[in-house]
């Protein structure tokens, strides 16, 4: 089987696998570290986290102390807006994980103007991010927004390395800021790729009777791995077959034509 495809993440430096892992509900599983562990071992080598998903951060220092030491990229996330919390997020991050720096450091669903306007403010938690950045405790600096206009404004500012977005063939939207995105060598990590962990189980159980038709996980990754702005996808995983066939077909897709992502679009709008 072929290796995972390689993209930088903007103008970080970092160049990572274009299929990571998103580490939010992996730990709410009896084979969490084996998840983990089975995305490592077949090239994965970027996963997200953040502060305050429940037990992730521990998982990954589990699976850290378990290798020997951190032989991924690693980002986390604070949910703070003040330049306080997000310091002290960053320490809590650095002990749990067992680790003296973190790739990458975001701020967590930045999605309204107040949310905006409080952490971009003198005592913000970007302000807190620079100050960790500056003592080497982290690489690089991201924002998560579910918010369109914020987004574009987090891309265009200068201010972040990374952000991250939804984008599938069910939110389609973003797909012109992943175009501005690029154009300002800015990474993009795109969370739900699969639309969800709601709609991935009702595309399992048509494919379990036969009515899956173009909708399925591997077509939908197909989709968002096709768009060469992307820097990497993070699907949720909380058992290893789950992370082996996202592998697979991160492995072995072809592009898909303008054509094909529009069928794949149709399909998705009459999922709900």
């Amino acid at each position: 089987m072929a290796g995972l495809n390689h993209r930088p993440l903007g103008r970080t430096g970092l160049v990572v696998a274009a299929l990571g892992l998103g580490a939010m509900d992996t730990p709410h599983s009896p084979e969490a570290v084996q998840t983990v562990t089975t995305a490592l071992d077949l090239g994965i080598d970027f996963i997200d986290t953040a502060r305050e998903y429940e037990g992730s951060e521990h998982l990954l220092g589990e699976v850290i102390r378990r290798r020997g030491g951190k032989d991924f990229a690693v980002a986390s996330k604070t949910f703070s807006h003040s330049i306080s919390g997000s310091q002290y997020d960053i320490d809590r991050s650095l002990k749990v994980l067992g680790v003296e720096h973190i790739d990458l450091y975001q701020l967590h669903d930045i999605s309204t103007p107040q949310s905006w306007d409080e952490v971009m403010r003198d005592d913000g938690a970007l302000a807190g991010l620079k100050t960790a950045q500056y003592r080497g405790l982290i690489g690089h600096i991201g924002i998560s927004s579910h918010d369109l206009e914020i987004a574009e404004m987090a891309i265009t500012c200068g201010e972040f390395e990374t952000v991250m977005l939804e984008y599938s063939a069910f939110f389609p939207q973003t797909a012109r800021l992943i175009t501005l995105a690029a154009h300002h060598e800015v990474g993009v990590i795109v969370m739900r790729p699969l639309g969800g962990s709601g709609r991935t189980s009702t595309m399992r159980g048509r494919i379990a009777t036969g009515d899956a038709g173009v909708l399925t996980p591997a077509n939908l990754l197909r989709y968002v791995l096709s768009n060469p702005g992307v820097s990497v996808a993070i699907p949720g995983a909380r058992y290893p077959s789950r992370v082996v066939e996202n592998v697979a077909t991160a492995t072995s897709y072809t592009q898909l034509s303008a054509a094909g992502r529009r069928e794949i679009e149709h399909a998705a709008t009459g999922l709900y």
